[in-house]
């Protein structure tokens, strides 16, 4: 089977606070996070690429959770790889030791940045000022690690990225529970496989998962008043959701025909009947953007 060429920069990183492990990844490859992004609870998180080395992902995630550091597992695969001068691969560990390494047959302009916590790395790039920009990003943006490994992503296609264009992104962090239903520990698997612009798109999609899963706020909720009220119920009407009438009294039919329209806008996590008298402001601001008027 022949090896896949990935030409692509990406981002491993740990956040140990949480904990959470995660790899974002943009490419001009289709669905080059299906490839190159490999993340485990409690071992840490790889990104294989160049002329990709794909059990690099399974392989480093098992030496590390068998005790290994991330420099200990990297020197482990690389060390029985007869194709390393072509490969390029990112480390980051249970403890956040990161590591990395660009064979030097890698094509230019091909190098990683390593810093606490993260691994940065990328080749066929504009220069090394994707990887300089996507190291400060991801040091300097604030909140959770999501968030900033997009952050670091941006900030490396928005001065260059691949050079030979865009295409695909991905974005993979995992935490203990973290996943839909917390029987699970996949908290994120975003892709955005076939895109003229794949990077800002999966910044569309973070933003989506922060509204469908993200928690509410308690001290933030508004109280559904006679004016919200009557707000929702004109929403409600217009939607088929509810028959009226406009009162502007939050009545019971009320709350059951905003129910019924919180299950069909997958909003179950943001509100409740079990507490209807007050609305995250978050589901408000998205109900106003998305049926204006």
């Amino acid at each position: 089977m022949k090896t896949p060429h990935l030409h692509t920069f990406s981002i491993v990183a740990c956040d140990p606070s949480v904990p959470a492990w995660g790899v974002a990844v943009a490419s001009k490859f289709l669905a080059a996070g299906a490839v190159v992004s490999w993340a485990r609870v409690g071992a840490g998180a790889v990104a294989t690429q160049a002329h990709a080395n794909v059990p690099f992902g399974v392989q480093g995630l098992d030496l590390m959770a068998g005790g290994l550091s991330a420099d200990d597992a990297l020197s482990r695969l690389i060390a029985g790889d007869e194709g390393r001068a072509h490969r390029q691969v990112g480390l980051v560990d249970a403890q956040g030791r990161a590591a990395a390494y660009t064979g030097e047959a890698c094509m230019a302009w091909a190098g990683h940045r390593v810093g606490q916590g993260y691994a940065c790395q990328g080749n066929i790039l504009t220069g090394p000022e994707t990887l300089d920009a996507m190291a400060d990003a991801f040091e300097h943006t604030p909140g959770a690690l999501e968030q900033r490994l997009v952050a670091a992503l941006d900030a490396g296609d928005r001065i260059g990225g691949d050079r030979r264009g865009k295409q695909s992104a991905g974005l993979l962090v995992v935490k203990p529970g973290g996943g839909y239903g917390g029987d699970n520990d996949r908290y994120l698997d975003l892709r955005v496989d076939d895109d003229p612009n794949p990077v800002g798109r999966l910044a569309e999609l973070l933003a989506l998962h922060a509204l469908y899963f993200g928690e509410s706020d308690p001290a933030a909720l508004l109280p559904i008043d006679a004016a919200l009220a009557a707000e929702l119920q004109t929403l409600l009407v217009q939607r088929g959701f509810l028959d009226g009438p406009v009162s502007g009294a939050w009545d019971a039919s009320s709350v059951e025909a905003f129910w019924r329209f919180v299950s069909i806008e997958n909003l179950e996590e943001r509100w409740s009947p079990d507490a209807p008298d007050v609305l995250d402001p978050v589901v408000l601001a998205f109900i106003r953007e998305r049926f204006p008027g």
